[in-house]
């Protein structure tokens, strides 16, 4: 192991064997500790300044932090779901309209399959319009799974209410526990980590504290681009409740596999075989500008909040992705950042 090469690759696969066993075993059982250790991270500036300003103890001062740092929370949260609650009390107004129209959109779909199935040759045309006809039917038998599976849904939330009562109650009761005890877990840190540990390893968390949010920034600086335009394109094609469809997108965007074009390549269809060709070709217009600019913008953004180059961060987003979907694609940048300061930090070493 004392060759470099040899070694850098064993310190590699650590990092990656590591990282697996964690999101695999570990952190579903360490989330509302890492939670806590986060909201009290966040809210220790608040807490240092109550102490020195009004010369509290620590843990009063944690107490008011933690506590004033929920209550932002909980009113950004009480704000979020006035606007939702608002935007949908007045979306179902339109429902009925807006149900009429899908319908109709769909039946013009079919009808324009069927149509160009029966002027297929002669042994295509019934195999081609039997499969659209079953398509169809599939569609309405679709319809009746989603219904149950909303209903399915309702019940998992229901269930799932108490465990998530006491993740919740853990989360809190953690943060405060954390937070007043932050000075005394860096002093017990530091003086039981051998030294040689606290000058090699302990750079390489800081790196990877910054690194993570940094990512974060940049993909919130993707989710915020991609609102803009989604916001800009509708209000310029006039569609009602434009914020609220905006965000809706933006969050089926967020889900893994699912982006985009997911809802607008449908819809854009659907006002096409209506006869709305404009909204048609606009929608195609917001899908191919939200594309091009995400294409552009997130290796810069991932790479420069990561301290990356940005051919560096486009590899390891695409090859992320090629190997492991929507996650890999997440967490390949992040893997990217850990190896080349492992790499730099082995390099001064030698």
């Amino acid at each position: 192991m004392q060759h470099p090469f040899f070694r850098k690759v064993f310190l590699l696969a650590l990092c990656a064997l590591g990282l697996w066993i964690g999101l695999r075993f570990l952190l579903p059982i360490a989330m509302p500790f890492l939670l806590a250790a986060l909201l009290s991270l966040a809210a220790e500036p608040l807490v240092g300044s109550l102490q020195r300003r009004l010369h509290l103890s620590r843990g009063f001062a944690s107490a008011i932090g933690i506590t004033i740092a929920l209550l932002l929370a909980t009113l950004a949260v009480i704000a979020l779901l006035a606007f939702l609650i608002r935007e949908l009390g007045s979306l179902a107004d339109v429902l009925p309209d807006l149900e009429s129209a899908t319908l109709s959109g769909l039946d013009s779909l079919e009808y324009w399959l069927l149509d160009i199935a029966q002027k297929a040759p002669g042994n295509i045309s019934p195999v081609l319009t039997g499969g659209v006809q079953r398509m169809f039917s599939n569609g309405s038998a679709l319809l009746d799974r989603f219904t149950s599976s909303l209903v399915s849904l309702a019940s998992r939330i229901l269930k799932a209410l108490p465990s998530s009562a006491l993740g919740f109650g853990t989360w809190v009761l953690a943060a405060f526990m954390l937070s007043a005890r932050l000075p005394r877990l860096r002093q017990w840190l530091k003086a039981h980590l051998p030294d040689s540990w606290q000058h090699r390893y302990l750079p390489y968390l800081q790196t990877l504290k910054h690194t993570l949010l940094g990512w974060l920034l940049a993909q919130l600086k993707l989710v915020g681009v991609t609102f803009a335009i989604l916001t800009a394109g509708f209000l310029l094609l006039r569609v009602e409740h434009a914020l609220l469809w905006a965000a809706a997108v933006c969050l089926v965007d967020i889900l893994p596999v699912l982006g985009t074009g997911t809802v607008l390549l449908p819809w854009s269809l659907v006002c096409f075989l209506q006869g709305d060709t404009l909204r048609a070709i606009g929608m195609i217009a917001i899908y191919a500008t939200i594309s091009l600019t995400r294409s552009v913008l997130e290796p810069r953004f991932v790479g420069k909040q990561l301290g990356l180059d940005p051919l560096i961060a486009l590899l390891a987003i695409y090859a992320g992705y090629r190997l492991g979907g929507l996650m890999g694609m997440l967490l390949a940048p992040i893997l990217a950042v850990a190896a080349v300061q492992i790499l730099q930090g082995e390099k001064k070493q030698l």
